[in-house]
């Protein structure tokens, strides 16, 4: 790491690191994301600050609860340990990419976070194909939807949000009461330009059913949002994004590939640093999406992950590390 980022670190906006209830010798791994894990940081990039931190014994055996804890001012997110571990099994992009990142990139880890770090392909499963794509199309289709200047485009940004929502409802089985598949469906009335949905869900739980909803509700907010945009004000931000979808995309290609998590790309940062830099046309940024997203596709048929995370022997390693680290 870096001598001025580790400095930083030190200084009194960080202060909190250790004198946090739930944080200080708690916390179990900690790393600088963001630009800098992924090696496209540049003089003024912030420092993403995430990690997890082991849950205290007013949590785990009184009535207090924690799931995180987050400081605005310096964009730090740490996880409590239980609430990592579900979101490294439901292969959350952003989670497993913690426990991929470079070693320098590392400013805190006990032997406990060494654990989590050394068992990463636990987590590892064909969900990847799923959350790191739907991450990375999700991107393309704001983009895309940003980017377009006529309502002889409707139809296709609403064909993107309908694509958008139904790999979304493939995730609904893990995360709700489970329904059939094709309980629902999203589709395009192209005669009205709508978007649609049947639903047929019977004796079906309320909350899950409310909860489902919001999801999908503010998936088609975040496309609205984006499409409202100046989008000249914010095209910085646009080729930004762009960038960070290519680069989610190589990322699961190499993990579907069973090659490990990568987050430093070196043999494709000049690509990446040129569609940051706003290097290429919108149409050529479109075909190198394309063209990775081949690859990415190409893996997710051909991968040899298991159907699902090894979530027995997870169980297993967290209790481990419980007991290392309250009966040591």
């Amino acid at each position: 790491m870096k001598i001025e980022v580790t400095e930083q670190l030190e200084s009194k906006a960080y202060e909190f690191l250790k004198n946090e209830k739930a944080l200080g010798d708690r916390i179990l791994y900690l790393v600088v994301s963001g630009s800098y894990g992924y090696g496209t940081q540049y003089e003024n990039s912030d420092i993403d600050l995430r990690g997890c931190t082991i849950e205290g014994k007013e949590v785990l055996f009184g009535l207090e609860s924690f799931e995180q804890y987050e400081d605005l001012h310096t964009d730090t997110v740490i996880f409590g340990l239980k609430k990592f571990v579900r979101l490294g099994l439901n292969a959350n992009p952003q989670t497993l990419e913690l426990l991929g990142i470079d070693e320098d990139c590392i400013y805190q880890m006990t032997p406990q976070g060494k654990l989590l770090r050394d068992n990463t392909e636990l987590f590892l499963s064909q969900k990847v194909a799923d959350t790191f794509g739907g991450y990375a199309m999700a991107q393309l289709r704001r983009l895309q939807n940003a980017l377009a200047q006529n309502s002889a485009s409707q139809v296709l940004k609403e064909q993107h949000i309908a694509a958008t929502l139904s790999r979304q409802i493939k995730q609904f089985n893990d995360d709700y009461t489970s329904f059939d598949k094709g309980s629902i469906v999203v589709y395009v009335d192209e005669e009205s330009q709508d978007l649609r949905t049947t639903i047929h869900l019977e004796d079906y739980p309320l909350r899950d059913f409310t909860s489902i909803y919001a999801n999908m509700t503010n998936t088609i907010k975040s496309y609205e949002k984006l499409t409202h945009r100046n989008h000249k004000k914010e095209e910085s931000k646009l080729y930004k994004h762009a960038m960070h979808l290519v680069r989610i995309l190589i990322t699961g290609t190499y993990i579907l590939e069973s090659k490990g998590i990568h987050t430093r790309l070196e043999e494709h940062l000049p690509t990446l640093l040129s569609i940051r830099h706003g290097e290429y046309s919108w149409d050529q940024i479109f075909k190198i999406v394309d063209s990775y997203e081949k690859y990415f596709n190409k893996a997710a048929q051909l991968t040899k992950l298991p159907e699902r995370p090894q979530q027995d022997k997870v169980q297993k390693l967290i209790e481990s590390i419980y007991e290392s680290y309250y009966y040591k």
